[in-house]
């Protein structure tokens, strides 16, 4: 059985990685990595091939980087050919990005040329599609994400859900709940099957930092970087909030090309209390986290990741698809406004906590190839 696993982003690769190597070791199954080409700065995608253990993409499109409309548009027509010429038997999409509801519309649509087209040769049969992660839902559609979960979400056939909340999601929907199974969250998975080496890694003592004497923060989200007067004032905090505990900021290419375009890059950098970082691996990053005080964040997976090892997120939005990071985890929702406020009262609490969520337990994968099993048979 060929199974595409689909990849564009640095959460992506983490998510494949533990079903790639699942699905390897299955005599009936043929697990085909393809690379979109959505982040394509080597620190941020080719890299985590390496970490994670995972041959060279098997098929990279090559798409790179334009609006939405463009990346998106370009995934399609480029995954589209693919499909016609490799025609798998199911298509594993991971995520919210764009990718993912890109080769989501190509997969599904694709048995509208049944028979003779007018390029090539028809497809007898659509490929399937799975979609890992299904059902997370901030209900902000200003959210580029959230669009991609629903378009996802409606079209696949079949949903593996991370958390209940995300069945009772998909179910308000109205989604059969013949399509939905709830199998975990894949990112613990890629966690636990690189603890070793993650706490191996001297990333911590490479750069001088104390265990749990410093802030990591991770921001790259447009609705925190790309307006400059939020920006200034965001960095401005960092700044005051730096003379209490130092801050490790591995900058996302976007924020820091929008914030040397501004001039407030090198103040920064000059701070003696302000780490300035390149993207860092998966290894190398974690093991920043394992041993930080707490995160500051605006991204999706590690409210997840400091959830599972009870270490205090602070996510600088105004919603979460991730409630359950809220509800039973670590994780804090904090506007820019009380920022300040916010770190003080992390600062003031216990340093670590532990927290249970079902299937968050490093055997997702497992529970997807079973899954596969169980929908062909």
């Amino acid at each position: 059985m060929k199974i595409h696993l689909i990849a564009a982003a640095r959460p992506n690769f983490m998510k494949i990685a533990p079903l790639y190597h699942a699905l390897k070791s299955e005599k009936w199954a043929q697990p085909v990595i393809v690379h979109t080409g959505q982040h394509y700065d080597l620190n941020m995608s080719d890299v985590f091939f390496k970490d994670l253990g995972m041959p060279e993409p098997h098929i990279h499109l090559g798409v790179g980087s334009g609006t939405h409309a463009e990346q998106t548009g370009q995934v399609i027509m480029a995954y589209e050919k693919v499909l016609f010429e490799k025609k798998p038997d199911l298509v594993v999409v991971v995520g919210d990005v764009n990718s993912t509801a890109a080769c989501t519309l190509a997969a599904a649509k694709i048995n509208q040329y049944n028979g003779q087209r007018t390029t090539g040769q028809g497809y007898n049969r659509r490929p399937y599609v799975g979609h890992l992660e299904a059902g997370l839902r901030s209900f902000d559609r200003s959210m580029p994400e959230e669009i991609n979960r629903l378009v996802t979400d409606a079209l696949a056939d079949i949903l593996w859900t991370p958390s209940a909340d995300a069945d009772e999601n998909l179910t308000r929907e109205g989604i059969s709940k013949d399509k939905i199974r709830l199998v975990g969250n894949i990112m613990i998975d890629s966690l636990e099957m690189l603890r070793d080496r993650i706490q191996a890694q001297p990333t911590c003592n490479e750069f001088g930092l104390k265990k749990q004497a410093y802030g990591l923060v991770t921001l790259h989200r447009p609705s925190n970087v790309d307006e400059p007067q939020k920006l200034k004032k965001l960095f401005d905090l960092l700044a005051r909030i730096s003379k209490k505990i130092p801050l490790v900021f591995p900058l996302h290419p976007r924020t820091r090309k929008n914030a040397a375009n501004m001039g407030i890059l090198p103040e920064l950098e000059e701070s003696k209390h302000f780490l300035i970082l390149e993207p860092l691996n998966y290894i190398r990053f974690m093991n920043l986290v394992f041993s930080c005080r707490f995160v500051l964040t605006d991204s999706g997976g590690i409210q997840e990741e400091t959830t599972y090892l009870g270490i205090p997120c602070i996510t600088l939005r105004p919603n979460t698809e991730r409630p359950v990071t809220i509800k039973f985890g670590t994780n804090r929702l904090c506007e820019l406004d009380n920022l300040e406020q916010t770190v003080g009262g992390v600062l003031a609490e216990a340093v670590r906590r532990e927290c249970h969520i079902p299937l968050w337990d490093g055997k997702t994968a497992t529970r997807v190839v079973n899954s596969i099993k169980d929908f062909f048979n």
